[in-house]
């Protein structure tokens, strides 16, 4: 019942005077009828609070929940990703959600009218990390780190018209993997893409092409490399071609680029990325293109981005046309920004486009309409008798305590069907069965649940049967 306490002055006089009873026979009556009208008066004061809202529950625009078949999917990509990225050496970084917000402004271009800005909530001006790139230069010039091979994996929030059939969010993961220091001329590039294909390989997304130039060709080569306008203009000309390390050698056949000193080492730097993607076996999946430019306005030299082939993996599956799914460059004057005396740390690096990614994944999923386990429950602890519960909490307690995952029933007396039905539904391939009768010889039966044959095993051998066929399948 509402506190009386609540109800405001005036309302208590009122009630006071309606709950005290008039005398004689019709004292019972009036009670009952006081206190009505005390109900209906309390009702009346609170009702704007019992009230439900009209509002539709659901999640922001531009963000999705996951349910556990989509956190399976997730973290096996994930998976993918991280390992390939510890196997080239990175040590892992985490940065806060949300930096200054003068650590994000003017590095993003027209893109900062994406950034979402926090309310001051004390005296700092906050806004949410809009990548992880931003984050890590800051990272290295507030700890004066000069040499850095590092992964993060982690939500970033943009204020864009979200699409998505596209893999396209406000809020979304992004996994780079960057190195930063100085280094010997396009090794750290050449990893850089060496990793890329490891991964769009080893995720089965179908064939890819890697497209590689450097940024603002034009303005880069007349304002910043101070070649002649015709000069640039001949590299105009290259705009439209694409190819690999033959595009290459006839830029350098060219006599209006060749008597160029900074186009010649442009190309030189180019040449030598290829031929470190020849040794590194991945140059048939990397195309020059000067056509390409990405919009963020840190990056000063080569950049690339990987985009799918219109080709799926199997005849059932639709094409999807979903941009680039992995992107990067150079960005040698970023972290020189953050550092007072204006030190630059040359870095290179590139992020993977989880969501793309994985709405690929998840639309071939539905296509083929695969099974996704939620669990990787290996036992279940089962009994076809009642009174098993403590036995059935000992031997679970033993397997948990072996390393095994193993689960059973939340009910003291289970029925066995129900229990099978629900290794089967789950898709756990063993049931460890114990009963009076294996209690009484000492031993468990095992189960499994894709062949429904049965053996005894003595107690004390249990763990080490289940590890030896565990370790077989």
């Amino acid at each position: 019942m509402p506190q009386l306490g609540l109800l405001p002055g005036r309302a208590w006089t009122v009630l006071l005077g309606l709950l005290r009873p008039p005398p004689g026979a019709l004292c019972i009556r009036a009670v009952r009828s006081h206190s009505q009208v005390a109900e209906a008066l309390i009702a009346s004061q609170l009702k704007p609070h019992q009230e439900k809202s009209n509002f539709t529950i659901k999640t922001p625009k531009g963000t999705r929940d996951l349910s556990p078949q989509q956190m399976v999917v997730r973290e096996k990509i994930l998976d993918v990703v991280v390992s390939c990225f510890k196997r080239h050496g990175a040590k892992g970084l985490d940065t806060p959600a949300f930096e200054l917000k003068e650590i994000l402004t003017e590095k993003y271009g027209e893109d900062s009218g994406l950034i979402y800005d926090l309310k001051d909530q004390g005296g700092e001006l906050l806004s949410l990390r809009y990548d992880l790139t931003v984050p890590f230069a800051r990272y290295l010039a507030m700890n004066k780190v000069k040499k850095m091979k590092r992964y993060h994996v982690g939500k970033v929030w943009r204020r864009e018209s979200p699409t998505i059939v596209q893999g396209r969010y406000r809020e979304f993961y992004q996994c780079d993997f960057d190195i930063a220091g100085q280094f010997d001329p396009m090794i750290p590039d050449a990893e850089c893409l060496k990793i890329m294909c490891e991964i769009l390989s080893g995720l089965h997304l179908g064939d890819f092409l890697i497209k590689i130039s450097w940024k603002d060709v034009r303005h880069e080569m007349v304002v910043k490399k101070g070649l002649a306008p015709e000069v640039a203009d001949r590299i105009g000309d290259y705009v439209q071609c694409h190819g690999g390390i033959s595009l290459v050698e006839q830029m350098f056949q060219d006599p209006r680029l060749s008597q160029n000193k900074q186009a010649l080492e442009g190309l030189g730097d180019l040449k030598l990325l290829f031929e470190y993607l020849t040794l590194f076996g991945v140059a048939e999946k990397v195309s020059f293109d000067l056509s390409l430019a990405r919009g963020l306005d840190y990056y000063t030299g080569v950049i690339y981005e990987a985009v799918l082939l219109q080709t799926p993996v199997h005849a059932e599956e639709e094409p999807l046309n979903m941009g680039s799914v992995a992107a990067g460059g150079r960005y040698d004057g970023l972290v020189g920004m953050f550092d007072p005396r204006g030190h630059k740390v040359p870095c290179v690096g590139l992020s993977i486009g989880v969501e793309r990614i994985f709405s690929i994944v998840e639309q071939r999923i539905k296509t083929f309409g695969e099974k996704i386990r939620t669990t990787e429950t290996q036992v279940f602890v089962a009994t076809p008798q009642k009174n098993f519960l403590q036995e059935r909490l000992k031997l679970i307690a033993e397997l948990w305590d072996a390393g095994i995952k193993a689960e059973l029933m939340y009910k003291n007396n289970p029925k066995l069907l129900p229990q099978l039905h629900y290794c089967e539904n789950m898709g756990i391939p063993l049931v460890v069965i114990i009963g009076e009768q294996e209690l009484k010889e000492g031993v468990i039966k095992l189960r499994s649940v894709a062949s429904r044959e049965e053996v005894a095993i003595k107690r004390e051998n249990l763990v080490a049967e289940i590890q030896k066929r565990l370790s077989e399948s």
